[in-house]
This record gives structure tokens, sequence and C-alpha cells, in this order.
């Protein structure tokens, strides 16, 4: 019987290359039934406020496999990503991303790249949740969890382990966002401990996707969250030789969705040039998921060949390297007439036939000791010259008995008490308000003193003295210890 995956042509190019990927599965014997169903803007338009329909949803809970071509997604408004959706609603939580060199057919300046990216898929700033605060000031909330980063972490190790990779990097930001990063790195650190076969390094960010642009044989696997993923997978894609080349695979523990790492490219929809490379390549990785190793192997190996006698879209076509400029329909044709056929020059593709999927399992809920013992207030003011003295001598005198304004930053700067006259403020201010009994940190030389926690009707009525004062908040955030450590991030210069 013919394995049942869903489809989706998706738009823009989506439509061409999902053709040519499927008369090349159907070519190779992949023996697979195509549920098709439609997604997007179109969907989106008719009042399927996910951009699926429900009875697409049922397919795609039935099929479990996912085939997906690229959907364009709005920029600056309209609605929500729908890749983004998919993987959150599928909980597709690890996005596996295989970059590798083709020289001398495709040229790079790293002939022995050879590299994976895995990408946290649910969390991070792509959970796109933001809010205006003021008149001048947009937010978009950046979110952590432990277990969403045990599981990617975990999810790199194994894939490393399963696939004879020797080392793991972990890449993070964390110089900086001591916390949400801070946490990631945490989490890297302790489950490297459980595989001791494995190297294991970290690099910040910026110099590490430095790095993967200059030098990227010297990694192996990279881990990383969502944002950067995206971003330095692009990066090393291109490396390698083209963004078009690429395939994509989104893992949860029940379901996998694949699809090329390139976006719709509306710009050439319709003319017959798209590389189709990139998602034949992710339906290769759907083939492993489905264990159809033999026939992945054989689809790999044909469009290496394909590439190595020079038959190559214009997006890689090189004068002194091609032998010829092909449209769509000629590579796909092309890549057929070579399966079966392995290449001369480049290493070919040989996959462990008895590969099952990766599973991962995370350590148990532990709760913690939480006491409160300050709150954040974000107030809306821009009075007057917006002078942070007048604002924080009259906050203040609203504090009550239990708590007491500590400091107020602008932008994450401390502008009072003592604040630089030549620092720039917004209209959006943070006010501090903590227990009177909490005011020196454990880092300090005094080590930390006996917190006093306050209580949420304590905040309540903190926020009803400053609405009776005719000011205007608009958030707030409780700040918390929890274990006996600061669960709250400083402010510059305090």
């Amino acid at each position: 019987m013919k394995t049942p995956i869903t489809v989706a042509y998706g738009d823009g190019i989506g439509p061409e290359i999902m053709k040519a990927t499927l008369s090349v599965l159907d070519a190779a014997g992949a023996n697979l039934q195509y549920d098709t169903i439609k997604i997007g803007k179109e969907v989106y338009l008719q009042g399927n406020q996910t951009g699926i329909a429900p009875e697409s949803w049922a397919t795609l809970q039935k099929n479990k496999i996912f085939l997906k071509a690229p959907i364009t997604t709005p920029q600056g408004g309209g609605y929500k990503s729908l890749n983004v959706t998919i993987r959150k609603t599928l909980g597709l939580y690890a996005n596996v991303r295989p970059s590798r060199a083709y020289t001398p057919f495709v040229p790079s300046n790293f002939p022995s790249m050879d590299l994976v990216i895995v990408r946290e898929n649910e969390e991070d700033l792509y959970a796109g949740i933001e809010h205006q605060q003021t008149a001048e000031v947009v937010q978009c909330l950046k979110w952590i969890s432990r277990p969403g980063s045990e599981k990617i972490v975990r999810y790199a190790f194994e894939y490393a382990r399963a696939h004879n990779r020797e080392k793991v990097t972990c890449m993070t930001k964390d110089n900086i966002m001591k916390h949400t990063d801070g946490l990631f790195h945490k989490i890297f650190d302790e489950v490297a401990k459980e595989y001791p076969d494995i190297e294991s390094e970290h690099y910040i960010i910026d110099i590490g996707s430095a790095m993967l642009a200059a030098a990227p044989e010297r990694f192996d696997v990279v881990v990383t969250l969502n944002l950067y993923g995206d971003i330095i997978s692009d990066i090393t894609a291109q490396v390698a030789g083209s963004v078009g080349l690429g395939g994509s695979s989104n893992v949860g523990d029940n379901f996998a969705m694949f699809e090329a790492i390139h976006g719709s490219a509306p710009d050439i929809a319709g003319k017959g040039i798209a590389n189709p490379s990139g998602l034949i390549n992710g339906a290769c990785l759907m083939l492993v998921q489905l264990g159809k190793a033999e026939v992945a192997e054989k689809i790999q190996n044909a469009l290496l060949r394909t590439l190595e006698d020079g038959i190559h879209t214009g997006d890689i076509f090189h004068t002194n390297k091609s032998t010829k400029l092909a449209n769509t329909q000629e590579f796909t044709e092309a890549l057929i007439a070579r399966l079966g056929k392995k290449p001369k020059k480049i290493l070919p593709v040989t996959l462990n036939k008895d590969s099952k999927p990766i599973e991962v399992k995370i350590a148990p809920y532990k709760p913690v000791k939480k006491e409160m013992v300050g709150v954040d207030v974000f107030i809306d003011w821009a009075e007057g010259e917006r002078d942070p003295n007048v604002l924080g001598d009259q906050l203040k005198e609203l504090a009550g008995d239990l708590m007491q304004l500590k400091i107020i930053t602008n932008r994450g700067v401390r502008v009072y008490p003592n604040g630089m006259p030549s620092t720039f403020c917004s209209d959006y201010w943070l006010c501090r308000f903590v227990s009177k009994d909490s005011v020196i940190d454990k880092g300090g030389t005094m080590g930390l003193k006996v917190v006093k926690t306050i209580k949420n009707q304590d905040v309540i009525d903190l926020l009803q003295r400053i609405t009776d004062s005719r000011f205007n908040f608009v958030k707030l955030e409780q700040l918390f210890y929890m274990d006996g450590e600061r669960a709250y991030s400083l402010g510059q210069g305090e």
C-alpha cells in the first residue's frame, strides 16, 4: 500500500517546485499517496484565521507527515506566519537544516563544508507576541522555557550520535540576555555532560555567525534559538553554494513537516526557472523519516550527479562550471534520467537504512520557591521636558510603607536616581519598586539580606496610588527570587 502524506503546493514558486518534486518521488519509487490541502492567503481570506481550513487540519492530524512548498508571509502587517502556526500547533520543536558544499560543480570557498543547523522551532521572538505600549514604543516578547530548550538541545546531541557527528556547538547571546539566552546556555552545559563521546562548545552568536561564514568547516552540528537559527541556516546554505539547494525538516514527537529553507520568491513565480533542489532535499529528509532511506539515497545521488554533469538552474549557473542552463522542468527531467546513478567526483550519499526517528525525553517538572520582592511598573509619560527627576520625585512618594522606588530606566538605562542628562528618553519608563528589605542583591559586597516579600495586594494598592495620581501605567512585571536566586535582570547602571 502507498504511504499517505499531506501535500501543500504553496504560492509563489511553490506549485512549480512541488510538481517537480512529486515527479521525482514517483519516478524513484517512493510509493506515496498525496493528500493535497490548500493553505495560505487564499484560505485566510475565506475567513480561516490560521490560514488552514478545519478539514485540512484533520488531514494533517491523520497523515502526520507534511510536505510543504513555500508560503508567502506578509511583511510588516497582515496575517501571522503560517509556517510558525503549523510548527507550534503540531509541536514541531526541532528544525533541522543540513548544509553541504558541492564544489567544484557549485562554487563555494569551503569545499569540505558539511554541517547541520538544529534550530529551536517554537519559542523565542518567533512567538510573535507584540504590543504597542506608548505612542513611541512597541515591544516583542522573547519567551524561552526550560523544557523547550532541553528538548532541542537533547535532540541536537541525539542527532549527532545517530549521524556519527563528533561535535555540537551552542550559540547564544547570553552576555546580553542573561536570563533567556542564559537559560539556554545553562541547559546546554547540563545536557552536554550526558554525552561524553561528543565534543561540545559554545559561541556568542555574533562571532559564531562570523565564523560560520568565514570557516564553516570547523563546525559539525550547531544548536541555537529560533531567530538565530533561522538567520545562520540561510548564511550556511548560501556559503555552501546556494540557499536554493537547502532542505529542511521540522520534527516533533508525533508529526513532521518537510520543506525547502528558501521563501516563495514571487519575483520569479510562473517563469519556470526556479530551482527545485531545496524541496527535493527536504523530501529526501521526509523519506528517511518514513523509513525509505534507500529511496532518499537514490534521489540525492541522482541530484549530485545532475549537479556534477553541469546541468544547473539559473541561481547556480556559472559559465565556467555549468554545461547547460536548465529551467525547472529540464532540471527535473535530467535528475530523473540519472536515478540509479552516483556522482563520480562528489562523495556519494550513503544513508543508514536502519535509522529511526529521534526520540528525546526531558526532565519532569520541578516546582520552585517563588518570592515576590518588587514590581516593575511601566509608565507612559511625556510631560514637560521628560525630566526623569520630575517623574522620580513624584513616584517615590507613592511607594507606600512596604516598598520604595529603587530605579527608573528608559530603554534599559538608569535615568533616576543619578542619571546622565545626555541620555535620550522615550515616553516609556520602567519604574522599579522593591521591598524595603530587599535592596541588597546577592551579588553585592554585603551579601544577600533577608528578603521581605510583598503580596499581590501590595502591588494592587501601589497601582491604585499611581492611578489616583493620574499617571498612566501600561504594563507591570513582578520581580521574583526563585529558589533564592534573583529571577529578573538589573537595569544598566543599577
